[in-house]
Parts: structure tokens; C-alpha cells; sequence
């Protein structure tokens, strides 16, 4: 398997993805976001559809739409009357916008199933090297804001005591996951690179008792998971998608019967 390029890519890529998303997803679940990042990857589908009419890269038009709009859904979806409406108006605003800017990109119809279900196949070196710079910026940031940031998610009734600057931690915290959706699509998809960004976190919030605990076995999840379906859809020629997300399925419905016996 590893004597071909395309799939040595695609290992190299999906560890790091799998390790920024499972460290990330454990702050979304703590602050009640999941539904920001599913907003996100319809909105990082717009932007590489965009990518594709403008002539760009796909990560880079992802990356544009995901970091401008993230800071504008975050704040349009602070109260939670207001949510559900903010949420569906804009994922239809993008979702629209995707298919219109594809439509104008004489693209064919395999171009957009790749941006939305991800491609093995299509990540060359160079793409492997950026993915792992973004990675690692992600991961540098975080261990530089790792304690403010966990304070914030965890325990913010006591981080506005403290005099934390929460509006500052918010907005550094969705231009994370903007980066980090993005990049997770790359494997996974732009419609489902949530998967990463939930399942894994949430698997992790029924099993860890602790913030460590939670981290090293939410990122566990994902590595195991994109590592085995990156296997499996070698072996058997199905898309990799699918059993990266049986996978997540699995672990997340593991830790919830474990998480009853306890009960």
C-alpha cells in the first residue's frame, strides 16, 4: 500500500488533520458548538466552489469563506432563540452559492462529489505540506492559548470572574476551527468533516474524566479512524468517507453503552 505516492500522501496528511480535529473537537463539544462546525463545512463547500470558478487553490478558497464567516455565524448564533433560523439561513445561503459558483465553472459533476466527500487520490506532496503547516499553526496556537482557552470552554462562569477576555477567546477559538475545517476536508470532505469534528470528541466526553483523558482519547478516535478507513478503502475500493465515518459511528456509540453500564 505504501509503495504508492498517492496514499503515502494521504497518511501523512490525515494523522495531522486527525490530530488537530480531535484536540479541536473536544473544545467545540465543551462549548456547545457542533452546530458551528456543520455550519462551517457547508460554508468551506462555497468556498471551493468559488476556488475552482476563480482558478484557485480549493484550500485557499476554503480557507477565505470559513475564516471571514466564522466570526460572522459565531456572533449571529450567540442566542439561542435565534439559533436554529441563523444556522438554516446561512447554510442555505452557501450550499446555493457552491452550486451556483460550480455551475459557472464548466466543472464536471466528479469535481463536485470531490470537494464534497473528499479524494485520496487528488492530494499531491505540495498539498501535503501545506495541510501540515496549517496543522501545525493550529497546534502551536493552541498550546500557546491552551489555558485560557480551556478555562473559557470548561468553566465560563469563572473565566468571566477571573476578567478572561472572552470576547477575544471567542473569536481565536472560531478562527481555529475555521483552519481546522477546512483542512479536515480535505480527506473527509466538505460536507462531512464534521465527523472529525464531533464524533471523536464526543466519544471522549463519555469515557474521559479529565481534560487529558479527553484530549489523548478523542484524538485516538480519529487517528484510528481515518487510519483504518484510509486501509480500508484501499482494500476494498470504497470511498474512505463512509468508513471513516462507520467508524467515528462506532467509537461514539461504544462510549455511549459504556457510558449507560456506568449509569
Amino acid at each position: 500500500m505504501f509503495a504508492y505516492e498517492f496514499m503515502q500522501n494521504a497518511f501523512m496528511a490525515s494523522t495531522f488533520i486527525a490530530i488537530t480535529c480531535g484536540l479541536v473537537g473536544v473544545f467545540v463539544s465543551a462549548r456547545g458548538m457542533s452546530f458551528l462546525s456543520h455550519t462551517l463545512s457547508e460554508v468551506g463547500f462555497a468556498g471551493a466552489a468559488f476556488a475552482v470558478f476563480a482558478g484557485i487553490s480549493p484550500l485557499v478558497g476554503m480557507l477565505l469563506f470559513t475564516i471571514v464567516s466564522s466570526i460572522a455565524v459565531g456572533k449571529l448564533s450567540v442566542k439561542a432563540s435565534r439559533r436554529e433560523a441563523s444556522i438554516s439561513a446561512v447554510s442555505s445561503l452557501f450550499v446555493g452559492l457552491g452550486i451556483l459558483f460550480l455551475s459557472l465553472s464548466d466543472s464536471s459533476s466528479s469535481y463536485a462529489t470531490t470537494i464534497l466527500f473528499g479524494s485520496i487520490v487528488g492530494i499531491s506532496r505540495g498539498d501535503v505540506w501545506q495541510l501540515v503547516g496549517l496543522a501545525g499553526a493550529v497546534l502551536v496556537t493552541l498550546c500557546f492559548g491552551f489555558r485560557s482557552l480551556a478555562f473559557d470552554s470548561f468553566d465560563p462562569d469563572g473565566a468571566r470572574a477571573q476578567g478572561l477576555p472572552r470576547n477575544l477567546l471567542s473569536i481565536y477559538f472560531l478562527l481555529i476551527l475555521a483552519v481546522s475545517v477546512s483542512i479536515g476536508a480535505q480527506i473527509v470532505g466538505s460536507l462531512l468533516v464534521f465527523i472529525l469534528l464531533t464524533l471523536p470528541s464526543a466519544a471522549a466526553k463519555y469515557l474521559g474524566h479529565t481534560l487529558p483523558a479527553m484530549l489523548a482519547i478523542s484524538v485516538g478516535a480519529a487517528l484510528i479512524g481515518v487510519w483504518l478507513g484510509l486501509y480500508l478503502g484501499y482494500i476494498t475500493n470504497w470511498p474512505v468517507t463512509f468508513f471513516i465515518a462507520a467508524i467515528e459511528f462506532g467509537f461514539y456509540f461504544i462510549a455511549l453503552g459504556i457510558r449507560r453500564l456506568r449509569d
